[in-house]
């Protein structure tokens, strides 16, 4: 796809976790314009997506995978930890990243789902898209390189476990893996330090442990191209594949032991950086577009590409100018591309709402009421891994990037409307247990923690629900 197709540089998620993500990539809108909060709350399932709309015009929809943005998904410690975000207590709520390797040199496929459903996309290209008479549209949702769940963790489990085969890691090359950087934990920015402990990152790791865990990773992003591959080729064998346009994208990346974290819901490059990938017709070849984009770009692009109107309420705009100046400069319909990209973040694992402005060499990242907690900024030209913050070296940077922001979002309110959603919503699955709430909440993935005291975590809980009970 890189050699025959487009790769955007500095693509970014809207929001670096599963359901919010997807909800910003399918409806084209910021996060808080559809309160995509967490894990749980997104968009409604009669939702019209961009995918729906391409139906209604016209073309034949065919969906496999893991779709992962409506209402109600995931587990209850989940939200019931970005519920109780704020709380002040620090509780570990994932297992200990570790690798773990399976099968032999003969096992190619590790993840069974996705190939089971990359089996059944192939199949569908080979005995009915390759038939159609009318223009198609074929989304293949995989789970990889998404770590695995830990069943150590409890029946609420999290993912923390990294596996492959010999297969796909013998075509890692261990000597190229970089080891990230830390800095020491007192030196850790508050809500940094809050997400590597939940994340059961803060005792100590050997160097061998960090390489083995991002040579799985990268080996598990090894298998996911390989499923890729099989779709090409069917696209290929078909005679489909010089009249298609395929995209190939991520919800969000994975940090793999960067900043003392694994997993996502951070800002960081490792976490909020994605794949962007578009390769068909008309698709300049082996190009590269260092603007900075993002995922609500794709709704848009996709009607652009499919010759559709573009709605005009929509956040993000058509990347499709980007490949071509003389549209760019010709067509005054197009809404033209900002060259910033903006990211919010509610759910769990962080103990604040947390916002994003990625410009030029800059990334702007603010806090809660844009007061209370500290703001970092980072220089990515002179700092790639991202381990100096010089928010206070640069004010009239940092100033002038919170402006910018605030005209994007009014996140102070944003912040405070996602705290007492998160207050309600727990104060109702409280009540709605009665004598079974003190069972439930000490089981949660949390527990290896919790149980240690749980007297002392409710009172924590209720002095947290007593303090500004209403707004």
């Amino acid at each position: 796809m890189k050699r025959h197709g487009t790769v955007f540089l500095n693509a970014y998620t809207n929001s670096p976790i599963c359901c919010p993500s997807r909800a910003a990539m399918w409806s084209g809108l910021f996060t808080h314009l559809t309160e995509s909060w967490n894990n749980f709350k997104c968009l409604d399932p009669d939702y019209p997506t961009w995918i729906d709309l391409m139906q209604k015009y016209g073309y034949r929809i065919q969906k496999f995978g893991k779709e992962d943005y409506t209402n109600g998904h995931h587990s209850l410690s989940n939200r019931v930890e970005a519920w109780t975000r704020d709380v002040p207590f620090l509780l570990r709520q994932e297992g200990r990243p570790v690798a773990n390797l399976t099968g032999s040199k003969m096992t190619v496929r590790v993840m069974k789902k996705d190939w089971q459903n990359t089996d059944l996309a192939v199949n569908w290209i080979r005995k009915e898209a390759v038939n159609l008479t009318q223009p198609f549209a074929l989304y293949l949702g995989l789970n990889l390189p998404h770590p695995y769940a830990s069943p150590s963790m409890g029946e609420n489990f999290g993912s923390s476990t990294f596996r492959t085969s010999p297969f796909w890691l013998e075509k890692v090359s261990y000597e190229a893996i970089k080891i990230p950087k830390w800095v020491p934990l007192s030196d850790m920015h508050p809500t940094d330090y809050y997400s590597s402990y939940t994340k059961n990152c803060t005792a100590h790791f050997t160097e061998k442990e960090i390489r083995n865990i991002r040579a799985f990773y990268y080996a598990m992003c090894a298998e996911t191209d390989g499923m890729l591959g099989e779709v090409i080729s069917a696209l290929n064998d078909t005679g489909l594949l010089g009249r298609t346009t395929i995209v190939f994208t991520s919800d969000h990346g994975e940090l793999a032991m960067e900043h003392r974290q694994f997993y996502k819901m951070s800002m960081y490059e490792g976490s909020s950086h994605v794949s962007l990938i578009i390769m068909g017709p008309n698709i300049p070849s082996g190009w590269q577009v260092p603007n900075i984009v993002s995922l609500v770009d794709l709704y848009p692009t996709m009607f652009d590409i499919a010759g559709f109107s573009i709605p005009h309420n929509l956040s993000g705009s058509s990347l499709i100018p980007l490949l071509n100046k003389e549209a760019e400069a010709e067509v005054s319909s197009y809404k033209l591309h900002p060259n910033w990209a903006f990211s919010e973040f509610h759910g769990c694992n962080v103990n604040t709402s947390t916002y994003m402005l990625r410009t030029d060499k800059w990334k702007y990242i603010a806090y809660a009421d844009g007061s209370s907690v500290p703001p970092q900024l980072f220089d990515l030209s002179a700092d790639p891994d991202e381990l100096i913050n010089v928010a206070t070296e640069f004010p009239e940077v940092t100033h002038g990037l919170d402006r910018k922001l605030r005209t994007i979002v009014d996140y102070p309110s944003v912040s405070d409307s996602v705290h007492w959603y998160n207050k309600e919503q727990f104060s109702s699955w409280k009540e709605s247990l009665g004598q079974n709430y003190s069972t439930m909440i000490s089981n949660l993935r949390w527990h290896l923690d919790w149980l240690k005291n749980p007297t002392e975590y409710e009172n924590t809980v209720e002095q947290w629900l007593k303090n500004n009970t209403t707004r």
